[in-house]
């Protein structure tokens, strides 16, 4: 841990911005001593992505001091907080879809020889830098190619081998698989050591407790809590950033009828095999596995995204042939996506037609147009139901939090009245409070005889909502949980998806 007479890194002190209707940040102090992780917490839209834009240079303050290393700053420019050692990892990698993975890490810095660019240079570089971070992946192959997972990884190796002092790592972990945090954190370990600072946004309130020495909690736009990690407990620190306790949502099993859901032998080469699953109205079964296992392709094919494959799929007794998002959406196949940057939201439309997108021909009127009373209802609905924290619901979707995004999208997909819901990582990057709220969404639709499926590696979540957990390994189904008929345990899932077998799981009991 960092000790407590080590020099500050970074001071912010009194730093308020405002936005039209929205104090975002209301003189507002945090300081990172060399060598520290210093965790930033808070609920979606307390301040957290807009401090860290101002010490970035980003968006400048409306008053407040910066200083970096004692030198003090009325504001930052971003190439001038990049000089001064000062790192962004954002919640989504940012990266140029046509080029190589090694090019999009030597942008702005490109070897060169005589004028002309070092190829040998460029992709030695790139495998040296990727190689220390563990990442096994081929720097040649375009960034489109890549998985979410991939993406953030190599997001994360270039700030953190790009000589920065101070690396803010924003919701690092949020499309990571479970396997890959412990490399991270591994890593943020090993630089620490050697005097770099890290601050650390996340709402996974574990990850703070394993890998934070400080904390320092905003609500609302101002510090209402800062303290050693190690004198906190989990408790504590919920309730310093929900300003009281919240408990987690256990879902009670609603009355659970006929087949919804049903595939038959489904198969799709190099994704997953013989899948035979069946979900039924009213009934929450989760899917989990391994990065890459299954669940994720099975969950896209379905909603086609991506090819769905041989094999028979029936919706309510029908077949159903996928293809595209339009025909699932038409036959009452509605899916979250994980990635909700690229698939879930258009961000420069408001929340409203973000919300009401999928659902534009229920609104039309006898004339045929959008009939923008119901509209605005259906929409406020959502808003209130989800606790959406946004100005008006004509704000600009992209100008939201990225929780609060992931509110939208889940209030888009709820509202196409669907009979089979997938949701993939629905809870990522939201805070406490704003799962408890979309798990609740969840549970509503079960209540209205909704399928729904939950892709996800968080388990203790998948346990809490879940009436059965199914597991992939390798593309297949592995393993089946059901909750009514035996105790689920996070050790019990995780057995199952390393392989441990039923034989050898009950020699360790």
């Amino acid at each position: 841990m960092a000790s407590e007479t080590a020099e500050n890194v970074v001071e912010l002190q009194g730093i308020t911005k405002s936005y039209p209707g929205v104090v975002a940040l209301d003189s507002v102090s945090f300081d990172v001593k060399v060598g520290e992780v210093h965790a930033l917490a808070g609920k979606n839209g307390a301040g957290k992505s807009t401090l860290m834009q101002v010490l970035n240079g980003l968006c400048l303050p409306d008053s407040g001091v910066i200083r970096i290393r004692g030198t003090e700053f009325s504001g930052l420019t971003a190439a001038r907080a990049k000089r001064e050692g000062i790192a962004l990892v954002a919640q989504h990698a940012k990266f140029v879809p046509g080029l190589s993975i090694a090019e999009n890490l030597c942008l702005g810095a490109v070897p060169s020889k005589r004028g002309l660019v070092d190829w040998g240079a460029v992709y030695a570089s790139a495998e040296e830098k990727l190689a220390r971070f563990g990442l096994d992946i081929d720097v040649r192959q375009l960034m489109e190619m890549t998985s979410v997972a991939e993406r953030q990884m190599i997001e994360i190796a270039r700030a953190l081998f790009a000589n920065a002092s101070v690396v803010i790592l924003d919701e690092p972990t949020a499309p990571l698989p479970k396997r890959e945090v412990e490399k991270l954190f591994s890593f943020v370990r090993n630089q620490k050591k050697e005097g770099a600072s890290f601050i650390y946004i996340s709402h996974y309130l574990d990850e703070i407790f394993d890998i934070a020495d400080r904390a320092t909690v905003l609500r609302n736009g101002k510090v209402v809590g800062a303290a050693a990690v190690a004198d906190l407990t989990q408790q504590e620190l919920v309730h310093m950033i929900s300003g009281a306790s919240i408990k987690r949502f256990t879902r009670e099993s609603a009355t659970i009828g006929e087949e919804v859901l049903g595939t038959r032998n489904l198969t799709r080469d190099k994704a997953y095999y013989d899948i035979n699953l069946s979900v039924r109205a009213g009934e929450v079964v989760g899917l989990t596995g391994l990065e890459g296992s299954g669940p994720g392709a099975l969950a896209r094919g379905l909603f086609g995204l991506e090819e769905m494959g041989s094999g028979q799929v029936m919706i309510d007794g029908k077949s159903f042939e996928g293809g595209s998002p339009s025909q699932a959406l038409k036959h009452g196949l509605a899916y979250l996506p994980r990635d909700r940057h690229g698939l879930g939201i258009v961000g420069i439309l408001s929340v409203r037609e973000n919300v009401s997108l999928s659902v534009l021909d229920r609104l039309k009127s006898a004339l045929g147009l959008v009939d923008r009373t119901k509209e605005r209802a259906l929409v406020d609905d959502y808003i209130k139901a989800l606790s959406i924290k946004t100005p008006t619901m004509e704000t600009t979707i992209g100008s939201l939090s990225g929780g609060n995004q992931q509110k939208c999208v889940v209030a888009k997909f709820a509202a196409t009245e669907p009979r089979v819901l997938i949701l993939d990582e629905p809870t990522q990057g939201v805070d406490v409070a704003a799962k408890v709220e979309i798990l609740r969404i969840v549970d509503d639709l079960c209540k209205r005889g909704v399928a729904v499926c939950v892709v996800s590696d968080e388990l203790n979540e998948l346990i809490d909502i879940c009436d059965r957990i199914v597991v992939f390994t390798r593309g297949r189904i592995s393993r089946e949980f059901v909750k009514s008929q035996e105790k689920i345990t996070p050790k019990r899932l995780i057995a199952a998806i390393e392989g441990v077998t039923l034989e050898e799981e009950h020699e360790h009991l």
